[in-house]
């Protein structure tokens, strides 16, 4: 078994986040700071129709973005 624990959660899917949109994690929570006040899947709407990001990607950030408040 491997000594490094597998990241779970929202947090997973970062590494691809940042591969296929080419920003940082927290550029992403810059843009949803300044997006509030909004719930959740307002926020997530909002990624897909302003920066074109899927649903589950959208949908990870802004799990991460309101759990981290």
């Amino acid at each position: 078994m491997s000594s490094e624990e597998k990241v779970k959660g929202p947090a997973s899917y970062f590494p691809s986040i940042e591969k296929k949109y080419s920003q940082p994690i927290s550029h992403w929570m810059e843009v949803l700071k300044k997006a509030e006040p909004m719930k959740h899947m307002e926020l997530v709407n909002q990624l897909k129709a302003n920066h074109e990001i899927g649903h589950g990607h959208a949908n990870a950030l802004v799990a991460w973005f309101l759990a981290k408040k």
